[in-house]
């Protein structure tokens, strides 16, 4: 079975140019339909991961046989790619009616790609291993070049803005949804934590002089909490990312 984003550029469920929706000849084995399948698939990556993932696991859960599920796809990498569009239809998007300008609609769809992100930590896996062109990822394309394009800025410009605040919040989503199940592993809560692992940093010979400076830029940060403090850390990298985007506009 091929491994995910290698299956060459044109290999797709997208471009199957096959809708598998009632099945390969049109019939349902087992009551089963796409939507099911994607849905289930979502609710086992968001509480196994990738690593515990499978078609067998998959079929278990829907109290199938796998050749059911090979019905609708042909692979496992069809099925990340449905699951993986699924989750894109989660974002809530900025409408007209908002009244917010250029920025405050950046905003609002940066913050829901971050949380997006953190609420599914497997999603920034699968997003650079396959081409993303679902019908609720082309949508969020849309509304972020149509969003850039209001910046004002030039078009051979409007790629590298998008990366910029794009490749910010996939990253800083992808490290905190790490962060956050790690901390929901070990068993803690989240605070509880943080505030042991800075301890143990803390009481090594070679890392207290590091912690010691990182304490004093969080306390002068403020934030009481690690949701506050990586809250106020996100939105402050974003308005140096608007303040930018703004500064190049000006400057023609």
């Amino acid at each position: 079975m091929a491994k995910a984003g290698r299956q060459g550029p044109r290999a797709s469920v997208w471009l199957a140019g096959e809708d598998r929706r009632g099945g390969r000849r049109g019939g349902q084995p087992s009551g089963l339909d796409r939507e099911r399948i994607t849905e289930v698939t979502v609710r086992l990556l968001d509480a196994e991961g990738l690593a515990g993932f499978s078609m067998r696991r998959l079929a278990a859960e829907l109290d199938v046989t796998a050749m059911s599920v090979y019905w609708y796809v042909d692979t496992k990498d069809e099925l990340l790619e449905l699951a993986l569009d699924a989750v894109y239809g989660e974002l809530r998007r900025p409408g007209p009616d908002t009244g917010d300008d250029w920025r405050g609609q950046l905003r609002t769809l940066a913050r829901e790609n971050r949380r997006l992100l953190v609420r599914h930590p497997w999603l920034s896996r699968l997003t650079g291993a396959y081409l993303n062109i679902g019908p609720h990822s082309l949508a969020f394309s849309r509304d972020v070049q149509g969003v850039m394009r209001r910046s004002g800025l030039p078009t051979h410009r409007l790629t590298g803005a998008i990366s910029a605040v794009f490749q910010f919040v996939y990253g800083y989503g992808t490290v905190e949804g790490h962060f956050l199940a790690r901390a929901a592993d070990s068993g803690l809560n989240v605070d509880d934590y943080f505030q042991a692992s800075m301890s143990a940093v803390a009481e090594s010979p070679d890392t207290a002089d590091v912690i010691r400076e990182s304490r004093e830029i969080m306390s002068a940060r403020g934030g009481d909490t690690v949701g506050e403090m990586l809250d106020r850390d996100f939105e402050f990298a974003l308005d140096l990312l608007v303040a930018g985007i703004e500064a190049m506009v000006e400057r023609g």
